[in-house]
């Protein structure tokens, strides 16, 4: 019997339209012989979930359930395509907790955790991995760019401590690109977090349970034509990604031992794609994002892809290990 999947997307945040290209991208590679697949968007103003021809039900919040062709509808799994708030952040996933059902993400306390950047790094500073030196500013403290500077030097990079997509992310170059930076990271949340420039290269690491075991991916080198990793060069064309990428094999060594130690460090489930800098062969661990991207231009399908993991199969072993998972 074919089991029923909402897969979510949208959400409350800047990375909607995001969000919604990379669900699209799921429903229409996910397995019609096993599933009986349905989109689900959550947004600030209505959960529905849609038929083939885009007519929407509303979904039963009690339940997470709709009513269609006078039968009700309930979900075996939810596969998480949400970037951001609620599905990166961990809120609706500890809803689903709450009434039983099962979905592609770790737990919420993980997503959490992962999601709140600065929280994340304290954490993976105590299993030995290096970081950037940091400044944290909640909205409303009192700004002296001088102790700023002191701690983390120039160039330095402004970014909102919970957000995604480099949204609202700068890089400051002089003292005074500080506070517009600041302003600019504030209007994305009420926390901000400031770090050093690393001069390194840039890798990408997709890590997640395949199959049972925890399974690193062939890495990326990213190379952006703008100042860093931003919008412009995520989703517009301005990078270059090299997948696999050209590393000598000590460094690549490093780096898929430093991620997969991060992802188990961070009780991980599911996907997730970590950012390092490379420095002196040293990895410094930026971020970890747990609900990547799965558009056409998106770099987890890039390295499944190297890894001879076809989008069916990616996204079917998300729904089967959700589905062995306990609650």
């Amino acid at each position: 019997m074919k089991k029923n999947i909402a897969i979510i997307m949208g959400g409350y945040s800047s990375e909607v339209e995001i969000s919604l290209k990379s669900g699209n991208v799921v429903y229409t590679n996910l397995s019609k012989e096993k599933y009986n697949a349905y989109r689900v968007h959550i947004l600030k103003n209505k959960w529905v979930a849609l038929d083939e021809l885009a007519n929407e039900y509303p979904i039963d919040k009690h339940d997470f359930s709709f009513q269609f062709g006078g039968k009700k509808i309930t979900f075996d799994c939810v596969f998480n395509a949400i970037h951001g708030n609620p599905g990166e952040d961990g809120t609706i996933l500890a809803y689903f907790n709450l009434i039983g059902l099962k979905h592609t993400s770790a737990p919420f306390y993980q997503m959490a955790l992962t999601f709140n950047k600065r929280d994340c790094l304290s954490v993976v500073k105590q299993y030995g991995i290096k970081t950037a030196a940091s400044f944290y500013l909640n909205k409303g403290n009192t700004i002296n760019v001088d102790e700023i500077i002191a701690k983390v030097g120039l160039p330095c990079f402004v970014k909102p401590n919970n957000a995604g997509s480099s949204f609202g992310i700068s890089k400051a170059k002089t003292k005074e690109d500080i506070l517009p930076a600041i302003e600019v990271a504030f209007q994305e949340d009420s926390q901000i977090l400031i770090e050093s420039f690393l001069d390194g290269k840039e890798y990408t690491i997709g890590v997640f349970y395949f199959k049972g075991e925890v399974k690193v991916l062939p890495i990326t080198e990213i190379i952006s034509e703008n100042d860093f990793f931003d919008y412009e060069a995520k989703y517009l064309g301005k990078s270059q990604e090299i997948t696999p990428a050209d590393i000598k094999p000590e460094l690549l060594k490093k780096l898929e031992e430093t991620a997969k130690k991060a992802y188990i460090a961070l009780n991980m489930k599911g996907f997730s794609r970590t950012e390092y800098i490379v420095v002196n062969n040293e990895p410094f661990f930026l971020e970890m994002n747990t609900v990547p991207g799965m558009t056409t231009a998106s770099i987890l399908p890039q390295q499944a892809a190297a890894a001879g993991i076809s989008l069916s199969e990616l996204f079917d072993n998300a729904i089967e290990m959700a589905l062995i998972t306990e609650i």
